[in-house]
């Protein structure tokens, strides 16, 4: 389970085999108070949640898509794509 990043907690990841050409980009979000998915492109967008409030959500995206790049590279390096 590659760690992309952390934040407030959170830590950002992919699992490792889901390097499946079918599933788009996209970043997990797990902490001890939920988890989610968020899509990456065409805009960085949640796949789906639990736990979080939706402020938080609203937190976590912002930081995603300030991570894009981050997040694409590290996606791209672990999947050879």
């Amino acid at each position: 389970m590659p760690v992309v990043f952390r934040y407030k907690g959170v830590r950002f990841h992919f699992f490792a085999n889901e390097g499946d050409p079918r599933e788009p980009l996209h970043i997990h979000a797990v902490s001890a108070n939920g988890e989610a998915k968020f899509w990456m492109y065409p805009e960085v967008r949640i796949a789906y949640s639990a736990g979080f409030d939706r402020r938080t959500l609203s937190e976590m995206m912002a930081v995603v898509a300030d991570h894009r790049e981050q997040i694409e590279r590290a996606w791209n390096e672990h999947f050879g794509s």
